[in-house]
């Protein structure tokens, strides 16, 4: 059973629920929920039970990203190898939710900032509220908008002349244009944000979860492929798919005129 110590996580149905929970700090981030959130997400790949992931923030905030007085500050008496240290173990984080085989929805409540907004890009799916205003903060403080893989997630997910406005200047950009250039994929009502995403969360959990997996990998993995090797990797894992018990079970319901059951 997962219980975590620096914030919340209930398990409802085949969903897994994680709220950072320090609304009086915007729900910033320390070294210890840095480190806890990623042997989390792990932990999550391996449970059968958890089939998708939401993540989302306590009070008016998502996210706001490394805490001023228990990070930054501190990263001050560091030398270059212990701030490689963090920096890894910051990655670490965005890796872990990027190879975790369950799908990811990020329940966007409020401010989204700074190591926060990646790891909302992290997550396959991105519910917001019209507050979710979104910055990648990291210029703003003098250090290099490519930070925890955002750089490379951020192209992929709204294109290059985006990407590049929004890291190199490091402004908000509101929910609304979010949505409009693909960042978020939803903006609903303040008080159906969670309601929303546990929605989406429960469709990805009764939907094939070797099929979800697959297309989660292979989005990732096909980023570095030419059109031949992506194609020679297609066709080889849909005939593997194929004979996948998942397969008949939809075939199955088709021909039955009822709603699949996946395993």
């Amino acid at each position: 059973m997962i219980k975590p110590q620096n914030f919340q996580f209930e398990l409802r149905g085949g969903v897994g629920i994680i709220t950072l929970d320090r609304p009086d700090r915007l729900n910033a981030l320390t070294f210890e929920v840095y480190r806890e959130l990623k042997e989390v997400f792990l932990q999550l790949d391996r449970q059968a039970e958890v089939r998708s992931i939401v993540i989302t923030g306590a009070g008016r905030a998502f996210c706001s990203g490394g805490d001023v007085e228990d990070i930054i500050g501190a990263l001050f008496a560091r030398g270059f190898q212990d701030l490689l240290e963090f920096t890894r173990a910051t990655g670490d984080l965005i890796l872990a939710m990027l190879e975790c085989r369950k799908p990811i929805v990020g329940a966007l409540n409020g401010t989204v900032a700074g190591a926060g907004a990646v790891i909302a890009s992290a997550c396959d799916f991105r519910v917001a509220g019209p507050k979710a205003k979104i910055a990648f903060l990291f210029t703003k403080v003098g250090l290099s908008g490519a930070d925890m893989g955002a750089s490379w997630l951020l192209p992929r997910i709204v294109g290059m002349g985006r990407a590049t406005e929004i890291l190199m200047l490091g402004d908000f950009v509101p929910a609304e244009e979010a949505q409009r250039i693909g960042l978020y994929h939803r903006v609903v009502e303040q008080d159906q944000v969670l309601d929303q995403a546990l929605e989406l969360a429960e469709r990805l959990a009764r939907g094939p979860a070797f099929g979800l997996e697959i297309t989660k990998k292979l989005l990732l993995r096909e980023a570095h492929m030419d059109v031949r090797s992506a194609m020679a990797t297609e066709v080889e894992i849909q005939a593997a798919c194929m004979l996948h018990p998942d397969f008949r079970s939809a075939y199955e319901a088709f021909k039955e005129k009822r709603t699949p059951v996946f395993q």
